[in-house]
């Protein structure tokens, strides 16, 4: 979710449902009478014995369901748990391999490409990401592009295990095409995520992990739940143009980029999303924009997507950085902010408030709807269903 949102027209209390703000929204938001906390540990237990009972081995079920989890405790909750059953239908139907393990195919002191040969998208990400880091550490820059592999969750998660060296981390990835080229009718691009994670003093970071079109698709599909229109800059019909109905936006429309129209910059987005390809797709000689799988009803089709991970040693620069990104973050949430507005927030401040709600809560708080659900997933692959707190 990206930290600041701009909306052009005034919206209804409906719409303003849809913009997928964690207090509204969020699986883990609303009222507690229709939330359940389920502790943090019990919901990696259950994530990874949902995997491992579809034959993921226990390294790899591991790595999925810490990230899960991870998404949901920082507030990402379409990336968490809600990706569960995606991740056991593309076991189940082949498209995600569970018999083998990444492997590196090129190799020279700060770079490397790397065959993800289908594995659990958080396992290849993971290899690859410490890859990346392994080489700043002894070369200073570590870039690595791997193909094969499949959806990896919250692109800031692998972002995140550099910054926790002292590195600067970035972490990128093509997905299925939703998103509609500026002054284009058809879906051609991914949302395209970009995460850069950098190091300030006393653990404090700047964490920024944003999609380059403007929403995400559950977002649009939440909208046509509750009968409501979806604000401007969201989406286009089949025709190209913008439209506040999700039913075009899902039918043979799709994402506007980041931005919106082309007037309002939309042009920007676009080209954000295609610079992810490049680094993604074009760069590893994975499928790429059309080629990749469609986003529903694909399940037995390998989604072969190519991701990109980076790690940079700041010491390697100029001296002071971590003191300079701590003075340019505290300036920013020190500034007076504007009138009628809460205090101003650097990328990352989210999701460590959210966090801290984790801790104060016991647990991750899950909607009703989505604790029926993996209960659902539980009784079908007969593991032991996801407890709440008492």
């Amino acid at each position: 979710m990206s930290l600041f949102r701009a909306v052009r027209t005034p919206l209804s209390t409906s719409s303003l449902l849809c913009q997928g703000l964690r207090s509204v929204t969020g699986f883990g938001a609303g009222d507690a009478a229709d939330h359940k906390v389920v502790p943090v540990e019990e919901a990696r237990r259950f994530a990874e014995e949902c995997l491992k009972s579809v034959g993921a081995k226990e390294t790899h079920a591991s790595q999925m369901a810490e990230l899960l989890v991870s998404a949901d405790s920082r507030g990402h909750y379409s990336h968490g748990m809600n990706r569960l059953e995606m991740y056991v239908r593309d076991i189940q139907q082949g498209s995600t391999r569970v018999d083998a393990e990444p492997e590196l195919e090129r190799s020279t002191s700060s770079t490397a490409l790397v065959n993800g040969n289908q594995c659990l998208g958080a396992t290849v990400g993971q290899f690859s990401m410490d890859l990346a880091i392994q080489k700043a550490k002894e070369s200073g820059v570590g870039w690595v592009a791997a193909h094969g592999s499949n959806h990896y969750g919250i692109a800031g998660w692998y972002a995140l295990r550099a910054c926790d060296q002292g590195l600067m981390g970035l972490s990128f990835t093509n997905t299925s095409p939703l998103q509609v080229p500026t002054r284009g009718r058809e879906c051609v691009l991914g949302t395209n995520p970009i995460a850069l994670a950098a190091p300030g003093n006393n653990g404090d970071s700047f964490v920024l992990d944003m999609a380059t079109s403007t929403t995400a698709i559950g977002k649009v599909e939440l909208c046509k739940r509750k009968d409501s229109k979806i604000p401007n800059g969201w989406g286009v019909a089949e025709n190209g143009q913008e439209t506040n109905d999700p039913n075009q936006v899902l039918g043979k429309g799709g994402l506007m980029p980041l931005g919106g129209t082309e007037v309002s910059g939309g042009y920007k987005g676009y080209g954000l999303a295609m610079m992810v390809e490049v680094f993604c797709g074009i760069l590893s000689g994975s499928h790429y924009g059309t080629g990749i799988r469609k986003w529903i009803g694909q399940h037995d089709v390998p989604a072969n997507l190519g991701q990109c991970f980076i790690a940079v040693d700041p010491n390697c620069f100029a001296p002071g950085f971590a003191d300079r990104m701590q003075a340019l973050m505290s300036y920013c949430r020190d500034m007076e902010p504007a009138e009628g507005a809460e205090n101003v927030m650097v990328a990352g401040d989210p999701e460590r408030h959210h966090l801290k709600e984790v801790e104060r809560l016991g647990g991750v708080s899950y909607h009703d709807n989505l604790v029926s659900a993996m209960a659902k997933l539980s009784a079908e692959l007969s593991v032991p269903a996801m407890q709440p707190k008492a």
